[in-house]
């Protein structure tokens, strides 16, 4: 047995060691029924917001993805939603909510660097390559757009 199989060997070891089993159908029901109530705090926002400042359809889904936002932003802050993330696993990255954890985590592991080279420069580490993919492919279609009339015939 050479050096190299002999590392991968106990580096195998070393894994089966510090991993532990998880139960796949409990794992399924936590993300289940916390990605639900998630969605359900969002549709509460959403209902608020049309009953009492008469929002209209968009504007109160709107309203509700910035409470979520907001929201997700606070938890994380105050070290909340990393231990419901832990739980509940896949089903805390309902879209608006893990996009928020994961723009406001790294910057919260910089902050003893600074408001602005610690917690500024790494705001958007994890969020920046998907902000700049999208925003730049909104501006193409909407070149395209403006240029042929259609975006797909």
């Amino acid at each position: 047995m050479d050096k190299k199989e002999r590392r991968q060997q106990a580096y195998q070891r070393l894994v089966e060691k510090h991993s532990h089993s998880s139960n796949f159908a409990q794992g399924l029901f936590r993300a289940f029924w916390v990605g639900g109530v998630i969605c359900v705090i969002g549709q509460c926002f959403a209902d608020l917001a049309r009953i009492l400042f008469e929002f209209t359809d968009s504007q109160a889904a709107g309203f509700a993805g910035i409470c979520l936002i907001f929201t997700t932003a606070v938890l994380t802050g105050l070290g909340v939603f990393d231990k419901l993330a832990q739980y509940a696993g896949g089903g805390t990255i309902v879209p608006i909510t893990g996009f928020a954890n994961s723009v406001i985590s790294p910057a919260l592991e910089f902050k003893k660097e600074g408001f602005v080279l610690g917690t500024g420069a790494k705001l958007y580490v994890i969020a920046g390559p998907v902000l700049t993919y999208g925003i730049s492919t909104a501006a193409v279609l909407g070149l395209f757009y403006f240029l042929y009339g259609v975006i797909f015939p």
